[in-house]
């Protein structure tokens, strides 16, 4: 039998696509036949996937799981597989968050949308990272689902950091981090108001670092640059960093001092993750999959005044007592996402889907 997995995109350091490549390594270690095939990968992934057009036609007793996050042409492929059909869904942004700044966007989103529903009918299970996810394939017509979260390999927060990066921004200054793309639903320009607000009434030793691509959508990016100079906030008060490499990523995790994140639309969230595992005190605005994946973890806020979010950022951040408990509170929902036997329960779900027969 036959497992294979298709990806729009294959991208290294992406969590879907680090999600796919460590099922491979998984799959074939307990002996089955597994490749990855995409319509596009980073350079240097070759001996890790194949092209799409290489695909050979999987047989009745196979598996052909697709992940989706996107439409393309491997949704009415994927629809016409003689094999065991297996969905992992990894959410598809509203294109209300788009409309504003991006018409293509938003009919990118739309026809994402417009796709899965298709899917339904003929997908034989359907996985969601996330149980928010796992609603939005109820309410799309998939009649079994079950949640699977994200592969996460905690090894590699055990390379080393920049030590040049982490001394450069661990001055004087109280710094706030986001990790995530650049892109509307992200609530970017939130943070921005929530660190001009500190600036003028708590302190002006403050500092914004958002780390993220800065591609994604250049309309919302130059709309936040834009929004950084009204509020005269200069280039030490808010850093954009774009893409960055791991270790860079990680001296950052180490150098601020709370992860806020005011996103409205969140599919999982592995900064979340992310931050717990660096110690990072997490403030984050209670929607979509944020409560899921936090587990009752963190500070989760209802309502994000700015003046509020201002001042729980410089109180988690200045109170050693209460970062002692956010902290210990994260440490245990660490450790429950840690011991999932994420492995064992993908077997589980593939045996049930094929009756058992390798």
């Amino acid at each position: 039998m036959r497992i294979d997995q298709l990806l729009p995109a294959f991208h290294r350091g992406d969590a879907i696509g680090d999600t796919a490549f460590h099922m491979k390594k998984f799959l074939n270690t307990r002996g089955f036949a597994s490749e990855i095939y995409c319509l596009d990968r980073d350079p240097g992934l070759e001996d890790d996937s194949r092209p799409f057009e290489s695909f050979p036609t999987p047989g009745p007793g196979d598996v052909t799981l697709l992940h989706f996050a996107l439409p393309s042409p491997l949704t009415p492929a994927f629809a016409r597989l003689p094999s065991r059909k297996l969905l992992l869904y990894h959410n598809i942004t509203p294109e209300r968050f788009f409309a504003p700044y991006s018409q293509e966007m938003a009919r990118i989103s739309r026809l994402g949308r417009d796709e899965l529903n298709t899917l339904a009918p003929v997908t034989d299970m359907a996985l969601a990272d996330s149980e928010y996810n796992r609603r939005e394939l109820e309410a799309a017509g998939f009649s079994r689902t079950a949640v699977f979260p994200l592969f996460v390999d905690f090894t590699k927060y055990r390379k080393p950091y920049s030590r040049f990066i982490f001394d450069l921004f661990r001055d004087d200054r109280l710094n706030i981090l986001f990790v995530g793309r650049i892109v509307p639903n992200k609530r970017i320009d939130e943070l921005i108001k929530a660190v001009f607000y500190y600036k003028k009434h708590i302190s002006p030793l403050v500092r914004l670092i958002v780390v993220g691509k800065t591609a994604s959508l250049p309309e919302y990016y130059d709309s936040l640059v834009r929004l950084a100079d009204e509020f005269y906030l200069k280039p030490e008060e808010i850093c954009f960093t774009g893409h960055i490499p791991d270790e860079e990523l990680f001296a950052l995790y180490r150098a601020s001092d709370v992860f806020l994140s005011l996103s409205e639309h969140e599919g999982f969230g592995l900064p979340f993750i992310e931050s717990m595992v660096f110690e990072l005190p997490i403030l984050a605005y209670n929607c979509t999959a944020v409560p899921f994946t936090l587990g009752g973890a963190g500070v989760m806020m209802r309502t994000k005044p700015v003046e509020r979010v201002a001042e729980l950022v410089h109180v988690v951040a200045k109170d050693d007592s209460l970062k002692k408990k956010i902290l210990g509170g994260q440490r245990i929902r660490l450790e429950e996402y840690r011991e999932q036997d994420l492995e064992q329960y993908l077997l589980k779900n593939l045996t049930s889907l094929t009756g058992g027969n390798d």
